[in-house]
Protein backbone atom coordinates (compact mmCIF):
# COMPACT_ATOMS: atom_id res chain seq x y z
CA UNK A 1 0.00 0.00 0.00
CA UNK A 2 2.93 2.43 0.66
CA UNK A 3 4.36 1.73 -2.29
CA UNK A 4 1.04 3.16 -4.25
CA UNK A 5 0.95 6.18 -2.04
CA UNK A 6 4.78 7.12 -3.11
CA UNK A 7 3.71 6.74 -6.96
CA UNK A 8 4.03 10.10 -8.81
CA UNK A 9 0.85 10.29 -10.46
CA UNK A 10 2.17 12.86 -13.02
CA UNK A 11 5.02 11.51 -13.88
CA UNK A 12 3.28 7.91 -14.61
CA UNK A 13 0.16 10.72 -17.02
CA UNK A 14 3.44 11.94 -18.61
CA UNK A 15 4.93 8.54 -19.91
CA UNK A 16 1.34 7.50 -20.34
CA UNK A 17 0.87 10.55 -22.49
CA UNK A 18 4.02 10.09 -24.68
CA UNK A 19 3.83 6.04 -24.99
CA UNK A 20 -0.07 6.74 -25.98
CA UNK A 21 1.18 9.69 -28.40
CA UNK A 22 4.26 7.28 -30.29
CA UNK A 23 1.36 4.22 -30.71
CA UNK A 24 -1.48 6.82 -31.88
CA UNK A 25 -0.26 6.04 -35.63
CA UNK A 26 -2.06 3.15 -35.64
CA UNK A 27 -5.73 3.58 -35.77
CA UNK A 28 -6.94 0.27 -33.24
CA UNK A 29 -5.58 2.31 -30.35
CA UNK A 30 -6.01 5.81 -30.75
CA UNK A 31 -8.38 6.32 -27.89
CA UNK A 32 -5.14 6.32 -25.66
CA UNK A 33 -3.88 9.62 -26.21
CA UNK A 34 -7.08 11.85 -25.73
CA UNK A 35 -7.73 9.57 -22.57
CA UNK A 36 -4.57 10.67 -21.23
CA UNK A 37 -4.66 14.15 -21.80
CA UNK A 38 -7.95 13.92 -20.09
CA UNK A 39 -6.17 12.47 -17.09
CA UNK A 40 -3.59 15.37 -17.18
CA UNK A 41 -6.23 18.07 -17.19
CA UNK A 42 -8.33 16.64 -14.49
CA UNK A 43 -5.10 15.42 -11.90
CA UNK A 44 -4.64 18.51 -9.87
CA UNK A 45 -8.32 19.53 -9.56
CA UNK A 46 -9.55 19.15 -6.30
CA UNK A 47 -13.68 20.00 -6.98
CA UNK A 48 -13.43 17.08 -10.28
CA UNK A 49 -14.07 14.10 -8.32
CA UNK A 50 -16.83 12.61 -10.53
CA UNK A 51 -14.28 13.35 -13.55
CA UNK A 52 -11.57 11.44 -11.32
CA UNK A 53 -13.55 8.49 -11.10
CA UNK A 54 -14.30 8.19 -14.66
CA UNK A 55 -10.53 8.76 -15.67
CA UNK A 56 -9.22 5.82 -13.24
CA UNK A 57 -12.70 3.52 -14.38
CA UNK A 58 -11.28 4.30 -18.20
CA UNK A 59 -8.02 3.70 -17.77
CA UNK A 60 -9.10 0.07 -16.49
CA UNK A 61 -11.36 -0.35 -19.03
CA UNK A 62 -8.59 1.21 -21.86
CA UNK A 63 -6.05 -1.29 -20.84
CA UNK A 64 -8.88 -4.54 -22.04
CA UNK A 65 -9.10 -2.58 -25.02
CA UNK A 66 -5.17 -2.82 -25.10
CA UNK A 67 -5.22 -6.40 -24.97
CA UNK A 68 -7.83 -7.11 -27.76
CA UNK A 69 -6.05 -4.74 -30.13
CA UNK A 70 -2.82 -7.13 -29.65
CA UNK A 71 -4.92 -10.40 -29.80
CA UNK A 72 -6.44 -8.85 -32.87
CA UNK A 73 -2.68 -8.81 -34.51
CA UNK A 74 -3.08 -5.24 -36.32
CA UNK A 75 0.12 -3.54 -34.76
CA UNK A 76 3.02 -3.74 -36.01
CA UNK A 77 6.23 -5.69 -33.71
CA UNK A 78 7.36 -1.48 -32.50
CA UNK A 79 3.72 -0.88 -31.81
CA UNK A 80 2.69 -3.75 -30.34
CA UNK A 81 5.89 -3.16 -27.56
CA UNK A 82 5.18 0.25 -26.63
CA UNK A 83 1.32 -1.35 -26.55
CA UNK A 84 2.67 -3.52 -24.00
CA UNK A 85 4.71 -0.86 -22.64
CA UNK A 86 1.09 0.71 -22.31
CA UNK A 87 -0.58 -1.65 -20.48
CA UNK A 88 1.90 -2.18 -17.75
CA UNK A 89 2.02 1.38 -17.15
CA UNK A 90 -1.85 1.65 -17.20
CA UNK A 91 -1.65 -0.96 -13.55
CA UNK A 92 0.17 1.40 -11.75
CA UNK A 93 -1.68 4.15 -12.93
CA UNK A 94 -5.03 2.71 -11.94
CA UNK A 95 -3.83 2.10 -8.64
CA UNK A 96 -2.46 5.85 -7.53
CA UNK A 97 -5.55 7.18 -9.24
CA UNK A 98 -7.92 4.92 -7.01
CA UNK A 99 -5.61 5.88 -4.01
CA UNK A 100 -5.94 9.45 -5.09
CA UNK A 101 -9.40 9.23 -5.14
CA UNK A 102 -10.07 7.78 -1.69
CA UNK A 103 -8.06 10.41 -0.61
CA UNK A 104 -10.34 13.32 -1.93
CA UNK A 105 -13.55 11.38 -0.31
CA UNK A 106 -14.61 9.50 -3.60
CA UNK A 107 -15.25 5.61 -3.69
CA UNK A 108 -14.41 3.41 -7.01
CA UNK A 109 -17.61 1.14 -7.12
CA UNK A 110 -18.22 -0.07 -10.33
CA UNK A 111 -21.58 -2.14 -8.77
CA UNK A 112 -20.34 -5.10 -7.24
CA UNK A 113 -21.03 -5.33 -3.28
CA UNK A 114 -24.52 -4.27 -3.93
CA UNK A 115 -26.00 -0.64 -2.76
CA UNK A 116 -24.52 1.70 -0.30
CA UNK A 117 -27.37 0.78 2.04
CA UNK A 118 -25.94 3.37 4.18
CA UNK A 119 -25.61 6.41 1.37
CA UNK A 120 -28.15 8.76 0.58
CA UNK A 121 -31.41 7.95 -0.95
CA UNK A 122 -33.87 9.16 -3.40
CA UNK A 123 -36.73 7.89 -1.38
CA UNK A 124 -37.58 6.54 2.17
CA UNK A 125 -40.71 4.67 3.45
CA UNK A 126 -43.76 6.59 4.53
CA UNK A 127 -43.98 6.80 8.13
CA UNK A 128 -40.18 7.26 9.08
CA UNK A 129 -39.23 3.42 8.99
CA UNK A 130 -36.47 4.27 8.22
CA UNK A 131 -33.39 5.57 10.58
CA UNK A 132 -32.14 8.49 8.63
CA UNK A 133 -32.63 11.25 11.13
CA UNK A 134 -35.89 12.36 9.69
CA UNK A 135 -37.87 14.39 12.37
CA UNK A 136 -40.68 14.29 9.91
CA UNK A 137 -42.22 10.72 11.51
CA UNK A 138 -42.16 9.50 14.26
CA UNK A 139 -39.44 5.96 14.21
CA UNK A 140 -40.90 2.63 15.30
CA UNK A 141 -38.18 2.61 18.21
CA UNK A 142 -39.40 5.73 19.54
CA UNK A 143 -42.53 4.47 20.99
CA UNK A 144 -41.04 4.28 24.49
CA UNK A 145 -39.96 7.68 24.49
CA UNK A 146 -42.70 9.36 22.74
CA UNK A 147 -42.97 12.70 24.51
CA UNK A 148 -46.20 14.83 23.14
CA UNK A 149 -44.90 18.22 22.16
CA UNK A 150 -47.67 20.11 21.06
CA UNK A 151 -50.63 21.13 23.65
CA UNK A 152 -54.10 19.39 23.77
CA UNK A 153 -56.59 21.57 22.33
CA UNK A 154 -58.03 24.32 24.05
CA UNK A 155 -61.76 24.11 25.11
CA UNK A 156 -64.21 25.29 22.82
CA UNK A 157 -65.63 28.94 23.67
CA UNK A 158 -68.93 29.26 25.03
CA UNK A 159 -72.02 29.61 22.13
CA UNK A 160 -74.59 31.91 22.37
CA UNK A 161 -77.97 30.54 22.45
CA UNK A 162 -79.24 31.60 18.62
CA UNK A 163 -76.12 29.42 17.55
CA UNK A 164 -78.09 26.30 19.39
CA UNK A 165 -81.11 26.76 17.11
CA UNK A 166 -82.04 24.36 14.34
CA UNK A 167 -80.99 25.47 10.93
CA UNK A 168 -83.16 25.42 8.29
CA UNK A 169 -83.29 22.42 6.26
CA UNK A 170 -81.08 22.29 3.44
CA UNK A 171 -78.74 24.82 5.61
CA UNK A 172 -75.13 24.02 6.45
CA UNK A 173 -74.62 23.72 10.57
CA UNK A 174 -71.29 23.96 12.29
CA UNK A 175 -70.06 21.66 14.61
Amino acid sequence: MDFIRSLDSNRLLQVGTALSFAVSTNPSVTYNLPLFLFGTSIQDSSEAINSLKTFTVAIAFSGLFDIFALLKGTLSIYGSFLVVLLILLKVPTFFAFAASLRQRGGELSLGVGGANLSGPTLWSMPGGFTSSGNDRYQTVDDDASFVRTSRPPAPAPAQSPAANQAAPPGAYQTV
